[in-house]
């Protein structure tokens, strides 16, 4: 039987880790910070606007053609203009922990695959001080 067929143990508790992350007032606020962004048409305007510029701004250097002043100092302005609207800070700051949880969980399943063990703190802590997962995989 497949590890990952929908009555498999491991499936099971996959799905109980997801209800307790659902569950979590720390989610559920994260989880409404960016439903008040998705609600917002300025806020998400603003941001792709910041987003879009910030690109652009990026594709230059990488071919490398020299910003000026001024358009740094106008996308700076556009971008603290972002960070200063709530809705859009609140958001950015919700998507940064959502990535970061699922960086987390990540981490831990992918070591528990790579090293066929439970991660000791230990192999956390390593694999945070540069390793990649770890595992001793060479990579």
């Amino acid at each position: 039987m497949s590890l990952i067929a929908e009555d498999t143990a491991v499936i099971a508790k996959t799905r109980e880790l997801c209800a307790e992350i659902v569950a979590d007032p720390n989610f559920l606020r994260l989880q409404a910070d960016v439903e008040r962004f998705l609600q917002d048409e300025g806020a998400k305007l603003q941001y792709q606007s910041v987003h879009e510029r910030g690109e652009e701004l990026n594709h230059k250097q990488r071919a490398g053609i020299e910003l000026g002043a001024v358009e740094i100092r106008e996308f700076e302005a556009a971008r603290d203009a972002l960070l200063a609207n709530d809705v859009a800070r609140d958001f950015l700051s919700a998507q940064r922990e959502l990535e970061s949880l699922q960086k987390e969980i990540g981490k831990y399943i992918g070591m528990t695959l790579e090293l066929g063990r439970v991660p000791t703190e230990e192999d956390i802590a390593e694999a945070s001080q540069g390793g990649c997962c770890g595992g001793g995989c060479g990579c």
